[in-house]
C-alpha cells in the first residue's frame, strides 16, 4: 500500500488546507473538504488511488513534512494508526487523526437548489479582483445583475464611499445583487464555470481541473 503524491494533488490539498486545517480522506480517487462554518465546500478528482480512509488533523503540518523534509517522498498506509513516510534512509511517522474530531463533508454529493444566473470568471479577472479586494481592503464580492449586463464589484458593502472595483462578465436580463464575502473565495487560480442560486448558494467549476467549489451566499443577497 504505497503510493507518492504528486504535485497537482499537493496543490490541491495546499489549497483545501486554506478551507478547513484538517481533513478526512476516503478510500479511492477523490478528496473533499468542507469548512468548520460549513459555507464552503471542495471537491477534486486526483490522479492517485487512495488505498483507504484516514484522517489528518493538521493538514498543513503533512504538507510541511513532505516538502520541507523529504524531495520525493513515498507514503507507506500498511498500519491502521500512522502513515509512514518513507525516502532514502528516513522515515517519518504521522499519525491518523479520529475521523470523529474532523468536520467533513456529507456523504451525499451537493447539487443546487436552482440555477439563476451563470457566467464565466477567467483566471486574470479572478486574480484581478482578489487583488483590487486586497489593496483596498475591502470585504465583499458582489455579483450584480443590472442596465443588461452581469458585473463583478468588490467593496465595502455597507460603506457607501468606499472604493471599488468592477468587472463585466456577462449579460443578462434579470436584476440581482448576490453578495458572498472575499474571505470565503478560497479558490485556485484559473477559469471557472460560476452558477448562482437564488436559494443563496453557488458552484464554481473549474475549466483547468475536476475541480467544483460550492460556497455560500450571504443572506442580504436579492434576486428580481
Amino acid at each position: 500500500m504505497n503510493m507518492k503524491l504528486s504535485d497537482k494533488t499537493i496543490n490541491l490539498l495546499k489549497n483545501f488546507s486554506s478551507i478547513n486545517q484538517s481533513i478526512l480522506i476516503k478510500e479511492g480517487d477523490c478528496i473533499r473538504t468542507i469548512s468548520v462554518m460549513k459555507n464552503i465546500l471542495a471537491e477534486a478528482k486526483v490522479p492517485e488511488e487512495f488505498p483507504k480512509d484516514f484522517g489528518i488533523y493538521d493538514l498543513n503540518q503533512f504538507l510541511n513534512a513532505i516538502s520541507s523534509l523529504h524531495v520525493n517522498p513515498e507514503l507507506d498506509f500498511s498500519n491502521n494508526e500512522y502513515l509512514m513516510i518513507r525516502e532514502g534512509k528516513k522515515r517519518n511517522r504521522f499519525f491518523f487523526a479520529d475521523p470523529n474530531v474532523i468536520v467533513s463533508p456529507p456523504e451525499k454529493s451537493i447539487s443546487l437548489p436552482s440555477e439563476d444566473v451563470c457566467f464565466e470568471l477567467d483566471t486574470q479577472v479572478l486574480g484581478t479582483l482578489m487583488k483590487a479586494a486586497a489593496i483596498y481592503q475591502v470585504p465583499d464580492l458582489s455579483v450584480i445583475g443590472e442596465a443588461g449586463v452581469v458585473k463583478l464589484v468588490v467593496h465595502d458593502k455597507k460603506n457607501d464611499t468606499s472604493n471599488t472595483h468592477e468587472e463585466v462578465v456577462g449579460e443578462t436580463e434579470e436584476e440581482f445583487c448576490f453578495n458572498f464575502k472575499v474571505e470565503n473565495i478560497k479558490i485556485l487560480p484559473g477559469t471557472y464555470e460560476v452558477v448562482v442560486s437564488k436559494k443563496l448558494l453557488s458552484r464554481f467549476e473549474s475549466k483547468n481541473h475536476e475541480l467544483t467549489y460550492y460556497i455560500a451566499l450571504e443572506p442580504d443577497s436579492t434576486f428580481g
